[in-house]
């Protein structure tokens, strides 16, 4: 009798600096179904001020949306949904606050990504939803940023992300939606400054065929078909005869153009010269629309032959060989912390499998990153390198766990120091914390021998207890008992207590 397979709805949400958007499927057996598409614009770039502070204007109509959005996804499992947020979440300062309201209206974390984590996912979204070719070429033109990504297969090699977007150059260059030949070259001039550090080594690369994914691509692939175009490809030559064209009109309301959304029409003419000045700097010969994108590469993420973890598995342990960290050393550090979280992660209220477990574990193994930097302070380089590094894989927000970790694995506790978190709870990356400051202690000399078998246990007033089953064993270990001590006197400057036997 032939067997049903197992059926679940997945989502991914793009929260965009032009548009938001919303793809929803279905995972059947190891297929990928999708079902539909969701798009509103938001125009959440608008609402960014001089200060890089989001106004609450842009905040609600970005929560007017996530509530509609939550409306469709009604019953979905929280690890059935991701929502990424790209550049303009990046920018605001006060991110954090439209985070926390989202989370009122839409109940799944947000994950503010890094720009090469976003052109990492975008590669993913084109590629899966592309025939295969030998090698590509793909750019996204954001509202915030443009993606420009190369690499053969599912495999990106070249990754970049560049704030020039459609709704900041808007601003900048077609401010009061003013059209000129001098605002086009202005504007042309400026992508192409911002572009000319990189192109070389995408041309050196090449690629056998070249996509724009997202809004900014699919307007221009729209226009050129109601410009008689039919096969949609984008070339230099056409770019350029439309932006012949946009010149004639005086202002961006003025633009009467077949196929042009009235949606993209403000921000249509930033979106074509950062195009063109993409074309000229890589020299691309043409370029064809993909339906892919960065939410397309969230849902492949999900589905269960392509984990993420494996992704951020990888990514650790290359960045753990690049810095030369002692692997052995770090293992066993990784292997403590996580037998301490498994006997206490009640007493902390961590629940079990939770995502915290494999943070403590990526912290563990690359605590000492910064120690290619120097020995003196290199907590704080390893918090630096992991906060500011690429990381494919990980979020900002998973990144400034990992830092955080780093940067309070020793000396003193300035908690003042420690920031606040959207999708974890300061209690909870404190707990870490200690676990971690215990394992690395504890196997602070660096012994081949295995340490005798430990136990750490959470008492009333959060009290945390080190036990071991060998009597008398710091006995025999004078330097530890000292190290011990020291630790109990840094953790009783925050009003926590340590007590060992």
């Amino acid at each position: 009798m032939n067997q049903t397979p197992d059926v679940r709805d997945v989502a991914a949400i793009d929260l965009g600096s032009n548009s938001f958007h919303m793809v929803v499927a279905k995972v059947v057996g190891q297929e990928l179904q999708l079902v539909s598409r969701h798009k509103q614009r938001v125009r959440l770039a608008d609402g960014l001020d001089a200060q890089n502070n989001l106004d609450n204007t842009a905040i609600e109509r970005g929560l007017e949306c996530l509530a509609m959005f939550a409306e469709r996804l009604q019953g979905f499992e929280v690890s059935n949904v991701r929502v990424a947020a790209t550049h303009t979440l990046r920018q605001a300062n006060n991110a954090h606050i439209f985070i926390q309201r989202a989370r009122e209206v839409l109940p799944f974390p947000v994950e503010v990504i890094a720009g090469e984590e976003e052109a990492r996912l975008i590669y993913q979204g084109v590629s899966h939803t592309q025939p295969q070719a030998e090698s590509k070429l793909i750019v996204d033109i954001g509202g915030g940023s443009t993606e420009i990504i190369c690499g053969t297969g599912f495999e990106p090699e070249l990754l970049n992300s560049k704030q020039i977007g459609c709704v900041s150059f808007t601003n900048k260059y077609f401010a009061n939606g003013k059209l000129s030949n001098k605002n086009f070259t202005n504007a042309i001039l400026a992508a192409e400054q911002k572009l000319e550090s990189l192109a070389h080594r995408y041309r050196k690369k090449g690629w056998s065929i070249a996509f724009g994914s997202s809004g900014t691509t699919k307007a221009i692939r729209d226009v050129l078909v109601g410009l008689g175009h039919e096969d949609g490809i984008i070339t230099a030559k056409r770019l350029n005869a439309l932006i012949v064209k946009l010149s004639q009109w005086n202002h961006i309301d003025d633009i009467e153009l077949d196929g042009l959304t009235s949606e993209r029409k403000g921000v249509f003419a930033a979106g074509v010269t950062i195009m063109y000045a993409v074309f000229l700097d890589l020299k691309i010969s043409e370029m064809h629309f993909s339906e892919g994108a960065l939410r397309e590469g969230l849902l492949y993420e999900m589905e269960e032959r392509f984990k993420r973890t494996d992704i951020r598995m990888r990514t650790t342990e290359n960045l753990a060989n690049k810095h030369l960290v002692d692997l052995e050393h770090a293992a066993r550090v990784k292997g403590q912390a996580g037998e301490f979280l498994s006997q206490i992660h009640k007493d902390i209220g961590i629940k079990a499998k939770s995502e915290l477990f494999d943070l403590l574990d990526w912290s563990a193994l690359l605590h000492e990153v910064g120690l290619s930097i120097s020995l003196k302070a290199f907590h704080r380089h390893s918090a630096y390198i992991l906060r500011h590094t690429t990381m494919p894989g990980f979020n900002v927000e998973q990144q400034r766990v990992l830092a955080t970790l780093a940067r309070f694995q020793r000396k003193a506790l300035k908690l003042h120091e420690m920031e606040e978190f959207a999708l974890y709870k300061k209690k909870h990356i404190i707990g870490l914390v200690r676990i971690l400051r215990l394992a690395i202690l504890l196997n602070g000399q660096r012994s081949d021998e295995p340490l005798p078998e430990l136990s750490l246990s959470v008492e009333a007033d959060d009290k945390w207890v080190l036990t071991c089953n060998e009597l008398n064993w710091l006995d025999n270990n004078r330097l530890l008992h000292a190290d011990l001590l020291s630790e109990q006197s840094y953790w009783q400057s925050v009003d926590w207590q340590l007590a060992f036997s």
